[in-house]
């Protein structure tokens, strides 16, 4: 299946998967006035939370190409019908038995939901996505009116249910137009059901930069939280219960799902906020479960909320880089941790829910403003770039260069640096436990969602991002300090061991320890920040083991979470500084040992991971001052040197074995390298050299412009590529001479090993007059024959040397003479012809008069 037809399918999927819930909830509203309903309560729960998974599969996959509102709205129904699922399984399970019950844990959510999807559907009509806007807008009406239903029965439930019918008439106009669209091949198009094409690169980069698409759903999950709780305050709804759980539980677990795609969309300070802001999202949910079995409130740790306060403005001041708006909204996040640190009762004291229907307004405008701009053309000014602005013109802070998507990644990794959430969240789970709780009921403070969802699950991250990049060693601290995190806040803190304390307890924190004297022995190896970082977790461990037999001293649970804390805090601070900063940097400190080969002295022979940017930059280093260095290719190791640096390239040439029958091929990165030999070059080719680069396409250079410049005195030891056939041997013989082949890689100009797209390629082909090139490599069918260089055609004194490759698509001649196209470009010229571009390809010399 190509990258079309999947993204057809899962755009397919996506709005005939809405049109199904729809048409779900229109029977069960025309239904729902009824004794007994057509389809019982707890079945159209279970349905809607299938249907949710199978939106949130293809807002997913859908997500970074290009369709930013498609996937802010799949996901945003998926969230919304699951919580909504989830309550009609609790209503049917009886655990809401009364309408009023239902109506106060369905309006906060509803509500939200209304005035999001209305704004995700105005955004649609003005960027003139017409399907997903109408059925934004009217999900966004059947939420109004099934709210207004819950208050007044005599309002009836018909109008839920015409909204819900014409979402379903939109799926099967959708579906009509794409199977009439797969039957005609494409012939036969209904407007507004064509699925719009994924960007070069996957990204739909419309102004620059990295996009994050999953950003509108983030803050449609604070819009949901917020609403619970502010409406509480508003009087919307009597009283705050179990069946709001939920939303709020249901908004935490979408906005982990954002954390982990703002790392995919390299967008550091969003991933941070969007699991922090998860935090708060899981704690106030179980202050509300905490009521079902206790009447009275629970009880909040002051030190740990102050502590999240001033974690959340930190992260303000990192977030103003992106714009000013991003560190404003996190404001708002400082303030409500103040509040409820401030207010005794937590989550359901009015000066927490006061602040809440401040957020609530602002997510709403956030959601507005990340929409709109996320793919429109006239942006709604949000201070981008106004600190970068600020910083260029100071010599002393110069900000680190956003990655942008659509260049191709060095190594494996596609996430950014997650380090600084895992050292948030440990400093939060360190502050939590130096907060006493009574053993008889530890369920009364508020501990358990800190220490799990904080200390446990979101350090399981950046362990996960970690593995990705490559860190073997910070990978697996991460994860085993989430998992201890875990098993520790379960047990202790969930009531699991209970009052039991002894041998087989501390047995099992004793094995942890001896574990985490690994990592602190491996972390000398590592840096200074780490190995305090580990070091301190070891005192976390010893508290463990006291707590477990029973011998803790008094004040040793709050000074271990200050120290552990303050060396968290440094090494967060240090994560987003450096990830802002490309200089000054926060010190990490050196390595304490150094092993010979790893990490050793200068007179030493690095040995450095391939995948690592820093390595490639060390290795360049060492060229530059002329070292000869290994670097791995398809097959082999290869010996490089410096062109510029005679000496390392005959110290590389010496250590060949039998050098003299493999002569060394010379490698470019950039066309500014061939500059002094640019008057030996046709200005046509060259011309054709600029346009080409970087691509497949190889080009055979005039004989001897290797001697020109800083090249002549290593001309000598460079050779030509040997030919793989006899016949293109033959007439390449005494023609040009050597020719300058590197091995196939993307710092090549002759076969970059770049395998661009056949739409591209045939782009290049027909707007340069072939007759005119010198020569011309097509890398074939498959990216495996781009890489084999056997199909190489030469163009010299009006004769034509055909390729023996099964790969070739063309057959040239020189001089403008007439050729016939072969299969390939056959089927690309009626792809052409169905789009509208086989007038202007007519015009083309030499092709018009081809016909098919």
């Amino acid at each position: 299946m190509t990258s079309g037809d999947e993204n057809s399918l899962h755009h397919s999927v996506g709005l005939l998967g809405i049109s199904a819930g729809s048409l779900l909830l229109t029977v069960n509203s025309y239904t729902f006035t009824r004794e007994v309903p057509l389809i019982p309560s707890t079945a159209v729960g279970v349905l809607l939370v299938v249907l949710a998974a199978l939106l949130a599969y293809a807002g997913v996959r859908r997500s970074r190409k290009s369709t930013p509102l498609f996937v802010s709205l799949c996901l945003a129904i998926s969230m919304l019908w699951c919580s909504y699922g989830l309550n009609c399984i609790l209503r049917g399970q009886g655990v809401l038995p009364k309408a009023d019950d239902f109506r106060n844990t369905t309006v906060p959510g509803l509500a939200a939901f209304s005035l999001a999807l209305f704004i995700l559907g105005v955004v649609g009509f003005l960027q003139k996505d017409v399907p997903p806007a109408v059925m934004s807008c009217a999900i966004s009406l059947a939420c109004a009116h099934d709210i207004a239903g819950l208050y007044d029965v005599a309002f009836g439930s018909s109008a839920t249910a015409g909204n819900h019918l014409i979402v379903c008439l939109v799926g099967l106009y959708f579906g009509i137009g794409r199977v009439l669209d797969f039957l005609t091949g494409g012939r036969v198009i209904l407007p507004g059901t064509q699925v719009p094409k994924s960007q070069s690169g996957g990204r739909g980069q419309s102004h620059g930069g990295n996009v994050n698409d999953s950003a509108v759903v983030g803050l449609i999950s604070n819009m949901i939280s917020a609403s619970v709780f502010g409406c509480r305050l508003l009087g919307v709804s009597d009283d705050l219960s179990v069946g709001q759980v939920p939303w709020l539980w249901v908004a935490g677990v979408y906005q982990l799902g954002v954390c982990v795609f703002s790392y995919r969309s390299f967008d550091p300070p969003a991933a941070v906020f969007f699991g922090f802001a998860s935090v708060l999202k899981f704690a106030g949910g179980y202050s509300l479960l905490y009521r079902t079995w206790q009447t009275e409130e629970p009880v909040f740790p002051v030190p740990l909320l102050v502590v999240f306060a001033f974690l959340f403005s930190v992260l303000a001041l990192f977030a103003t880089g992106k714009s000013l708006l991003d560190g404003l909204y996190s404001l708002f996040f400082t303030a409500y941790c103040v509040a409820l640190a401030c207010h005794p009762r937590g989550f359901f004291g009015g000066g927490p829910q006061g602040v809440d229907v401040a957020v609530f307004v602002a997510s709403a405008s956030m959601t507005l403003v990340y929409s709109h701009n996320a793919k429109a053309g006239f942006r709604i000014p949000t201070g981008e770039g106004t600190v970068k602005t600020l910083f260029s013109r100071t010599a002393l802070f110069k900000l680190r260069r956003a990655k942008d998507l659509r260049h191709p990644d060095l190594g494996y990794s596609k996430y950014a640096d997650a380090e600084g959430l895992g050292y948030g969240c440990g400093l939060l789970a360190s502050f939590a436990i130096a907060k006493a709780v009574d053993p008889q009921a530890p369920l009364a403070t508020v501990i358990l969602p800190w220490v799990v969802v904080a200390g446990g699950i979101l350090q399981l991250i950046p362990g996960f991002v970690a593995f990705s990049r490559g860190k073997t060693l910070e990978s697996s601290a991460f994860v085993l300090y989430g998992i201890v995190w875990i098993i520790w806040g379960l047990t202790r803190y969930g009531g699991i061991c209970g009052t039991a304390r002894g041998f087989h307890l501390a047995v099992g924190i004793v094995a942890i320890m001896v574990l985490n004297c690994f990592i602190v022995f491996s972390s000398l190896f590592l840096s200074v920040a780490w190995f305090f970082y580990s070091l301190t977790f070891e005192l976390v461990l010893i508290s463990f083991l006291l707590d477990a037999i029973d011998a803790t001293p008094v004040g040793y649970d709050t000074a271990v979470a200050i120290i552990f804390g303050v060396v968290s805090f440094y090494c967060f601070t240090s994560a987003l500084f450096n990830g802002t900063f490309e200089s000054p940097r926060l010190p990490l400190g050196s390595p304490f040992l150094k092993l010979s080969g790893i990490q050793g002295g200068k007179n030493r022979c690095p040995h450095l991971p391939a995948r690592k940017a820093s390595s490639v930059k060390q290795i360049a280093e060492i060229m530059k001052n002329g070292g000869a260095c290994g670097i791995p290719t398809d097959t082999v190791y290869v010996l490089v040197a410096a062109c510029n640096r005679p000496d390392a390239v005959e110290k590389a040439y010496n250590t060949k074995k039998q050098a003299q029958d493999r002569p060394m091929s010379l490698w470019i990165s950039s066309l500014r390298q061939l500059e002094p030999a640019k008057h030996l070059f046709h200005p046509i080719l060259w011309d054709f050299m600029e346009a080409a680069w970087p691509s497949p396409i190889s080009v055979v250079v005039p004989r001897g412009w290797a001697r020109c410049g800083h090249l002549s005195q290593s001309y000598r030891r460079s050779g030509h590529h040997p030919p793989r056939s006899g016949l293109r041997q033959a007439g390449r013989q005494g023609r040009w001479g050597p020719l300058r082949r590197a091995i196939s890689g993307e710092h090549c100009f002759y076969c970059c090993g770049l395998h661009q797209d056949r739409e591209w390629e045939h782009w290049i082909l027909q707007s340069w007059h072939c007759s005119q090139i010198s020569g011309l490599t097509d890398p074939g069918e498959s990216a495996k024959e781009s890489k084999s260089g056997s199909d190489q055609h030469g163009l010299r004194g009006g004769k034509t040397f055909p390729a023996t490759a099964p790969g070739s698509r063309f057959e040239w001649k020189a001089h403008g003479q007439p050729r016939r196209p072969s299969r390939g470009f056959v089927r690309q010229w009626r792809i052409w012809h169905r789009r509208g571009r086989c007038e202007a390809l007519k015009k083309r010399k030499g092709f018009g008069d081809v016909s098919l």
